[in-house]
């Protein structure tokens, strides 16, 4: 039995308003992404979606995407609102002699999150992470679970029917969503984070056999040269946490060890967060929120093993 009295709150359809999506349509549009982004989607069927980062040339995470392919060949990546725009700039100026069009599609599209006993049976395992179904025009991805309770991803055009299931409030989805230890990156931290910084590597969100893509080369070396310093963990805190906020150890008031990635508001009391953060000043504890004085921030337990063997 899950000890946080809060978890049955966790059922339900929330309407996702934070998150926006990119259309990529046209004869090459796998083969196109596939040499953007750090999955693989050449080899993407009709039966699983992928977590990949869109990375500078440095290996910089620009975006964070949830990839799949619709029916009829397109490919719809569902990342943060804010950062819809700006990626499909730049991606636009990848696409060149390749038979592809970028568009932003968000407003094409309405965005749901499920979880507990709203979700949809989409494979053989409820937990089978990234599997995906789709029922008509409604594409369906089982997502990361959070404290315990399944989820999932809903994407069907505007003005369909709402998913069946009780209303759940966005907040309560975002509070799920930062214990799922997946983060989604927004604006205040576009070209912060290689990949593996915020452990995605161990959740499914690069290839490390794939072809190249932009940045490919600093984040293969920064797996397989052990030069990786920084992670991704979860925290608690009694003091409001957002996105871009800097986290200090109390003996360094100059530089900071860690950076509040994704946060919500706790039903309990105060705020939860994915954080990335130096490894050794993480295991070293007494971190404090924005300055040396500040709250101090519980570590809570990571709900996936990182991947040593990749």
């Amino acid at each position: 039995m899950n000890p946080n009295p809060f978890v049955s709150s966790l059922q339900g359809a929330a309407t996702l308003g934070h998150l926006g999506v990119i259309r990529v349509a046209g004869e090459d549009a796998a083969k196109f992404v596939h040499g953007q982004l750090t999955q693989d989607f050449s080899l993407l069927g009709q039966d699983a979606a992928r977590l990949s980062a869109f990375c500078s040339a440095k290996g910089r995470m620009q975006g964070s995407f949830i990839g799949f392919k619709r029916p009829n060949g397109d490919i719809l990546l569902v990342g943060s609102a804010d950062l819809v725009p700006a990626t499909v700039k730049r991606l636009s100026m990848f696409v060149m002699r390749a038979k592809a069009k970028v568009t932003d599609a968000t407003a094409e599209f309405s965005v749901w999150g499920l979880a507990g006993n709203a979700i949809k049976k989409i494979a053989e395992s409820v937990h089978s992470t990234w599997a995906k179904a789709d029922f008509d025009d409604i594409t369906v991805v089982n997502l990361y679970p959070a404290l315990g309770v399944d989820r999932q991803l809903w994407v069907a055009p505007l003005g369909s029917p709402a998913p069946a299931g009780q209303p759940l409030e966005p907040a309560l989805w975002a509070w799920g969503d930062v214990h799922s230890g997946v983060a989604t990156l927004s604006a205040p931290l576009v070209e912060s984070f290689v990949p593996q910084m915020l452990n995605y590597e161990s959740v499914g969100g690069v290839n490390f056999k794939k072809g190249c893509y932009p940045g490919q080369e600093v984040v293969a070396r920064s797996q397989f040269r052990g030069t990786l310093k920084r992670r991704a963990y979860l925290v608690h805190s009694a003091g409001a946490m957002a996105p871009g906020q800097s986290i200090f150890a109390p003996d360094d008031a100059e530089q900071p060890v860690a950076t509040v990635v994704q946060a919500a508001e706790a039903p309990g009391g105060g705020f939860d967060a994915i954080i990335s953060g130096q490894t050794t000043a993480i295991d070293a504890g007494a971190l404090r929120l924005g300055d040396t004085s500040g709250p101090q921030l519980l570590v809570l337990p990571l709900p996936y093993p990182l991947l040593d063997d990749i």
